[in-house]
């Protein structure tokens, strides 16, 4: 697993929100290829312990030769860090010192042309799946889904104006042979797309990203999830986490926005009655962005924002 690369978007920034400390006790909900694990328990040694999921089994693999050197430090779980209430459970583990989610996914799962998950690797077939095991395909979405159900996740996951045009293309495309390289399907998007406006980057990647969030199910549940797993903290401890679209970015937003709430009865009401307290204080009151070196040197931490909270 040397091979599987993955470079840490805002790997420092990352590290001063969250704070790592001696002898505390971490969850990285999306493990990777272990770059923000590593920092964490460097920085919480000797003691600090680390708890880790995705579902990614080479990504998994990876990370477990990454951290080799803190053996007896950490435990990995194959699981959707939506189901933390599980993994914690099995780990005897109940609140946490500090809690790290990077919705990224990986340079080795975009340059992997099997994988499925890049635009630019035209004969690549039509995956996108984060869990291999897992039964729903980016083709099974694009062959198989109505053609307004298609449409309406290309609008709404990839916020792509030309959505129903795509999906009309799709459609028709399909009746005649199915669908499956992803060359095939940046074809019929460019077809679907106006000339004057492709002039600003590849236009399909909107809907790669729409059809991905599809097939992992990567917004469903994550607005409980935010709010789930802040509650877990201790006090004083802290959640950091890092967004790569503006649907992921407001979900974490608005979790954050209602545990720092102290009362959220109608302002008609002369007292409070729903006993609503403050849970956190938003230590990002504008999200961190990348640096503009590290932007030169990742493209890809160009979209990242993020936000940490802290427990009070």
């Amino acid at each position: 697993m040397a091979n599987f690369s993955h470079f840490p978007v805002m790997l420092e920034e990352c590290m001063q929100g969250l704070a790592p400390e001696r002898g505390g006790i971490y969850f990285d909900g999306t493990l990777g290829g272990g770059g923000h694990s590593y920092e964490i328990l460097r920085r919480s040694s000797p003691e600090g312990k680390l708890i880790a999921t995705d579902l990614d089994d080479e990504a998994i693999a990876a990370a477990t030769e990454r951290l080799s050197e803190f053996a007896g430090r950490f435990s990995i779980h194959k699981s959707n860090f939506k189901d933390f209430e599980k993994v914690l459970e099995e780990e005897g583990v109940d609140l946490l010192d500090g809690v790290m989610l990077d919705f990224g996914i990986s340079s080795h799962q975009i340059d992997e042309p099997e994988r499925g998950f890049s635009y630019m690797c035209a004969d690549a077939p039509l995956d996108m799946r984060m869990d291999t095991s897992a039964p729903l395909t980016a083709e099974d979405v694009i062959n198989d889904y109505p053609q307004a159900e298609l449409a309406r996740i290309l609008k709404e996951y990839g916020e792509e104006r030309f959505a129903s045009k795509i999906a009309a293309n799709v459609a028709e495309a399909r009746a005649h042979s199915r669908i499956k390289t992803c060359g095939e399907f940046v074809k019929l998007i460019e077809e679907s797309i106006p000339q004057k406006f492709r002039q600003n980057g590849p236009v399909a990647r909107k809907s790669f990203q729409a059809v991905r969030i599809e097939v992992n199910g990567e917004l469903s549940g994550l607005y409980e999830a935010v709010l789930g797993l802040t509650r877990r903290l201790k006090k004083g401890g802290r959640i950091a986490i890092l967004t790569f679209h503006s649907l992921e970015d407001r979900i974490v937003k608005n979790a954050f926005r209602y545990l720092e709430t102290d009362c959220i009865c109608p302002k008609e009401l002369p007292v409070c009655v729903c006993g609503k307290k403050k849970e956190i204080e938003v230590l990002t009151k504008k999200p961190v962005m990348a640096g503009p070196k590290e932007m030169v040197i990742n493209s890809r931490s160009r979209s990242a924002k993020l936000r940490v909270a802290q427990k009070i």
